[in-house]
């Protein structure tokens, strides 16, 4: 039997800047959590679909992608959705993380990635937010 895979959307108008990401996270943010599937999300469309039909477990969004951002978009998306998944927030500059605040995001990440701080965000999130399998040995 297989462990059911965590889906991550990841949201930029820049398919390069949703490339670092999925990079940066990798397909597996954590020996203790399962592999993750990406789907990528260049438009508003596009990510309102895949939340609409609960197709993703977890949201990436670029805090700096047009013409809308990811951090009004999360806040829309928190406000609008009752079962809205958790957000983590990708910004440009350390000191934007305090709009992350506003935005109501669960967590952020710094540009550029670190990848190992990216992935360890990213588990954190899915380990309180999301009701995942534990994988063992």
């Amino acid at each position: 039997m297989s462990t059911p895979t965590t889906k991550i959307l990841v949201f930029s108008h820049r398919p390069e800047v949703r490339e670092t990401i999925i990079t940066a996270v990798g397909r597996r943010p954590a020996p203790d959590l399962g592999k993750v599937d990406y789907i990528e999300a260049g438009t508003i469309a596009e990510v309102l679909y895949e939340v609409d039909n609960s197709n993703a477990d977890l949201l990436i969004l670029d805090g700096e992608a047009q013409p809308t951002g990811g951090m009004g978009l999360s806040r829309q998306l928190k406000n609008e959705i009752t079962e809205c998944p958790p957000i983590v927030v990708a910004v440009r500059r350390r000191d934007d993380r305090w709009l992350a605040t506003w935005s109501q995001a669960d967590a952020v990440i710094v540009h550029p990635l670190d990848p190992l701080a990216a992935a360890e965000t990213v588990a954190e999130v899915l380990r309180t937010t999301v009701s995942l399998p534990v994988v063992r040995g």
